[in-house]
């Protein structure tokens, strides 16, 4: 090999050696209405509970991560038109979704409890409930939970926001609200709820939430290995103490 041939083979393989290599980029989906898990901030960046742990297990994954924001009503379709790559939106396990995308294992558990104007005699047994107006978020288990259970007895409306359930509640166009715990829980502290309060014991307390892939994606597993590391390697515990002065794991 001539010298000239030998400068041009070692530059080539200089610059295929010091090249950087691509990073993996992969696309958090979320609803960004749903405070204290996902919400918009007041600079258009998507932030809450949700986010932070996506984040982390991006981190531990060593993969470059953006988040897309989707609809509730229509984002396991987004999600299955690859819309992003894996949904992380507080979104209960349930054998219907199952059959529509694959879930990891639980980031948290949920309670659902209902939530009234302090100075209302608001009793949580059905017969105390007849006749009044209720109001969850669609398509969520709390909604499933008031058709299955209180379908009959209740008026039920349906919200495309929990903002826009409370918003009613504030009007006095609803009686109560049926919703996640921890929710209920961040938006009783705001000045908007302060005239609010829990009603009853939770009415369900194994509402399972966890991350949605498409069917049979490998993502899934990878998702489990990283969530199983930041629980025992103490950054889930931190992310949950920025939101909860309990654990919700």
């Amino acid at each position: 090999m001539n010298q000239y041939k030998k400068m041009l083979l070692a530059a080539a393989t200089a610059l295929f050696v010091s090249a950087p290599a691509v990073a993996e980029t992969l696309r958090i989906g979320t609803e960004g209405a749903y405070p204290p898990f996902n919400q918009i901030d007041a600079s258009g960046e998507v932030v809450g509970f949700d986010l932070d742990i996506a984040k982390a297990l991006c981190a531990e994954m060593q993969v470059e991560c953006t988040v897309v924001t989707s609809d509730w009503d229509g984002i396991i379709p987004a999600l299955n038109n690859n819309k992003f790559d894996f949904l992380v939106a507080s979104m209960s396990i349930t054998d219907e979704r199952k059959q529509a995308v694959d879930f990891t294992e639980p980031y948290y558990t949920n309670k659902l409890q209902f939530v009234a104007p302090k100075d209302a005699e608001f009793q949580t047994d059905e017969a105390s409930l007849d006749g009044k107006t209720i109001g969850a978020q669609r398509a969520t288990i709390a909604g499933q939970w008031l058709e299955d259970n209180l379908g009959d007895v209740v008026d039920i409306r349906l919200y495309d926001t929990q903002e826009n359930a409370y918003l009613d509640m504030s009007a006095g166009r609803i009686d109560g609200v049926l919703a996640d715990n921890f929710v209920q829980y961040e938006w009783l502290q705001s000045d908007a709820g302060a005239d609010f309060e829990f009603k009853g014991e939770p009415v369900f307390d194994n509402d399972q939430i966890g991350i949605a892939v498409r069917k049979g994606d490998p993502l899934r597993e990878r998702l489990n290995t990283a969530l199983k590391t930041i629980v025992e390697n103490g950054t889930y515990e931190t992310i949950n103490a920025k939101y909860f002065p309990f654990s919700i794991y």
